[in-house]
């Protein structure tokens, strides 16, 4: 032990410097940090190394270096790069420690700063980081000497190792913000939909490809729900219920196929959603991809499917006649109608006896028409289930009602942009007519347990052998869905109307039926072609086609002869036209202006020439008031003119 008063009186004095330097270092830089920290620490190490300049400085390059902070004995300079050759700094950053007591702006005559200041001595140290890299250097000098002084150093060190560890700190900062910005990066630009939400679907965050898809804005985000965006179809709820419930019980879902709609607009998406809860139970981490366009490209697949089928079953059904045969006056009418009628897009009623041909002519009309290459979808409304009528037309949705175990795709949406033909049209239940108006109206209808507005592009050709307008009037059939049906009427002569067309009726049959038996048939006895010319034919073409099939099996020779017995024993009618419907007799005329002079006169009548208001003549003929007077100006018709 030293006893020596003096001498202990200098170590405690050291130690004191010590301290207080120290203490300078604490306190000078504990309330700093970041690019305001190396200013600071500069500043303290002046003070506790007692010289007039300090300064922190970093690599900037090859040869380089940049101060982070400096101290002068003006203050505090601003920032300064510098080539390090030919100065004290440069052994310094090779990672030794430099030490010049004096003479330094003799040794280092380049170094112009150092020489117009007349510095003295210079201390520099390398920052070194834990691993051996060398960050940078810290360095003072001053204009008069600095002798050796191994407590200088200590705590010169000491400032040394502060400085890493906020050189490390920040370099560790940076390379996490780095990290941060390219995961962001990633999260906001990535092609996948990515949302962070809560286990209630309250979103927290979300990238930029899921606002894309959601309709979403980026300020909506907070207010926004994801299951506020399903749709109120039972499916659709059930299915995402379901997925966020898995959540909730901590499974993971994978795949799973959601119904939504965009915030935005309303328009329906479909998404394939994955997700996982977070570890710790309160979130959830969800991504998902549009698909859309798979999945109304699968639709459409379907339908047009279900529409091949269709078509296929209706080229196996026989129909009555490949062609439309006959040149008599009445069926010749009804041809320039069909003419007439087949370009434009304006619903056909088709009325007639049964086995008049009545799908044949809604098939001329189609096939003349400019949908021609879309399919013709038939539906006979009598053959039609009563609790099925609405399914077949509309189609349903999955779990509609009992039995409906997968969704069905009606005749209506199978027709799109194509002709539906309504044969037996008065056969549809009333609380269905106004389901079936409301599509000649607005083009679109729901499916049955579906809440979706499916439009469509569908021209309607309706037949019926029942007098409708009575049937209205009896409260049987919409008077207002009629008039929508009835836009261009046509009616159908019966077998015994056009008596001329028999004989190049039985011929054409004849030719069809001996080549399905595999026969050659020469002709028809006269005998028999004049019972079947005189035979009133009740049955129509459908009668004739059955009675000459079954006439060719029985045939034992080349020349048709048919036994009277096979004709029932039906009192012949008289050759003249029959009274068709009253509503149809007053508008059947062989020039397409006089059908529509009379009709539109007709309907004048019946409304007592009101023309405008709801029950008016304007509105049962769906026109404009306006429209409808200037073709009453064009017609010459006025309220003197009759049917």
């Amino acid at each position: 032990m030293n006893d020596d008063p003096q001498h202990g009186t200098s170590a405690d004095s050291a130690r004191l410097e010590e301290l207080e330097a120290l203490r300078a270092i604490v306190e000078g830089t504990a309330g700093t940090t970041g690019k305001d920290f190396f200013p600071t620490l500069a500043r303290q190490m002046a003070l506790a190394m007692q010289t007039g300049y300090a300064f922190v400085a970093e690599f900037a390059g090859q040869d380089l270096v940049r101060t982070l902070g400096y101290w002068k004995p003006t203050g505090f300079q601003e920032t300064v790069t510098w080539n390090i050759l030919g100065t004290p700094c440069q052994d310094v950053v090779k990672g030794k420690l430099c030490h010049y007591p004096r003479d330094v702006a003799k040794l280092f005559p380049d170094d112009v700063p150092m020489v117009e200041w007349g510095i003295e001595g210079y201390l520099g140290v390398p920052l070194v980081a834990p691993d051996g890299r060398h960050l940078g250097h810290l360095a003072v000098f001053d204009t008069k000497p600095m002798p050796d002084d191994p407590r200088k150093l200590f705590i010169f060190r000491i400032f040394a190792a502060r400085a890493v560890a906020e050189l490390e700190r920040l370099r560790s900062e940076q390379m996490l913000r780095d990290s941060e910005q390219r995961f962001r990066d990633l999260f906001d630009e990535a092609p996948i939909a990515y949302v962070h939400e809560g286990l209630d679907s309250q979103f927290i965050s979300a990238n930029a490809a899921a606002l894309r898809i959601l309709g979403v804005k980026a300020e909506e985000i907070p207010y926004t729900k994801g299951l506020s965006l399903v749709p109120s179809n039972s499916d659709a709820q059930r299915r995402a219920n379901e997925a966020f419930a898995s959540i909730a019980r901590g499974i993971d879902t994978s795949g799973v196929v959601l119904e939504l709609r965009r915030k935005d607009n309303g328009k329906p998406i479909w998404i394939q959603w994955w997700s996982k809860p977070d570890p710790g139970g309160q979130f959830t981490r969800t991504m998902f991809v549009d698909i859309t366009d798979h999945v109304l490209m699968q639709r459409e697949k379907a339908r047009l499917e279900q529409q091949n089928l269709y078509l296929q079953e209706e080229i196996k059904a026989v129909h009555n006649f490949e062609e439309i045969i006959g040149r008599s006056q009445p069926l010749a009418s009804v041809l320039e109608g069909v003419r007439r009628v087949a370009p434009t897009d304006a619903s056909v009623l088709i009325c007639g006896e049964t086995g008049t041909g009545k799908e044949l002519i809604a098939r001329a009309i189609h096939s003349s028409s400019s949908r021609k290459d879309k399919p013709l979808i038939k539906v006979n409304c009598a053959a039609l289930p009563t609790g099925l009528v609405e399914s077949e037309l509309f189609g349903h949705e999955r779990g509609a009602f009992s039995g409906a175990i997968a969704r069905r795709i009606g005749r209506f949406e199978l027709a799109h942009g194509g002709t539906i033909f309504l044969d037996e049209v008065g056969e549809i239940p009333l609380e269905i007519q106004a389901k079936l108006l409301r599509v000649l109206q607005e083009r679109e209808f729901e499916r049955v347990g579906g809440s979706l507005s499916i439009k469509v592009d569908v021209r309607v050709i309706a037949a019926t052998n029942r007098d409708l307008l009575k049937a209205s009037r009896e409260g049987k059939f919409r008077e207002d869905l009629y008039y929508r049906l009835n836009v261009f009427p046509l009616h159908l002569p019966p077998l015994r109307a056009r008596r001329d067309d028999i004989p190049l009726l039985v011929q054409f049959l004849l030719d069809k039926f001996a080549a399905r038996v595999g026969r050659k048939m020469a002709g028809v006895h006269p005998d028999t072609m004049r019972r079947l010319c005189d035979y009133p034919w009740p049955g129509n073409v459908r009668e004739l086609e059955n009675l000459l099939e079954r006439a060719v099996i029985l045939s034992t020779t080349d020349i048709l002869e048919i036994d009277q017995r096979l004709l029932l024993d039906v009192p012949p009618r008289p050759a003249a036209e029959p009274e068709p419907a009253p509503h149809l007799t007053a508008i059947h005329p062989a020039k397409l202006e006089d059908l529509e002079r009379s009709h539109i006169l007709a309907v004048l009548n019946r409304t007592n020439w009101v023309i405008e208001g709801a029950h008016g003549a304007a509105k049962i003929l769906d026109l404009h008031p306006n429209t409808l007077r200037s073709r009453l100006k064009k017609m010459g018709l006025s309220r003197a003119s009759r049917v």
